[in-house]
């Protein structure tokens, strides 16, 4: 699992916390980590990617590339650190509380939940904040 940082700085990131916690959530669903690459970006590196790969011509916080073979998880999870600060201060939460709901989102994505239907964003939610609630043993 490896993070990398363009054009901006996350205060406080700690990688190991995240790499334990993601390891835990993934066990917990029965699959294995393989190969993660966390990409952390602003609005606009984001954006272009969501035009150029999805055609998406709109801001998000993050989109996931699946590489998974078998019960092994792999992807690219790239995250507009300036979605997560503005999500965070609409949604009255901490930015670390809303950096690890939307990591989480993504790592469920590649477990193989969806959220297209208003039924899978409702188990999609409902997973997160389980998922959210392992998290307090790495802190």
């Amino acid at each position: 699992m490896t993070f990398e940082f363009i054009n901006v700085k996350i205060p406080d990131f700690n990688p190991e916390f995240f790499r334990l916690w993601v390891n835990d959530v993934v066990m917990y669903h029965k699959k294995e980590v393989d190969a993660l690459t966390w990409v952390f970006c602003n609005d606009e590196y984001l954006l272009e990617m969501n035009q150029e790969y999805l055609q998406h011509d709109y801001y998000t916080d993050i989109i996931t590339f699946n590489y998974n073979e078998g019960n092994s998880l792999s992807g690219d999870l790239f995250i507009s650190w300036e979605r997560i600060k503005e999500n965070a201060a609409l949604l009255g939460v901490s930015e670390m509380e809303e950096l690890s709901r939307v990591m989480i989102h993504g790592v469920l994505h590649l477990i193989g939940f969806d959220d297209k239907s208003e039924e899978d964003q409702t188990l999609m939610t409902k997973m997160e904040n389980e998922m959210l609630s392992r998290r307090k043993s790495f802190t």
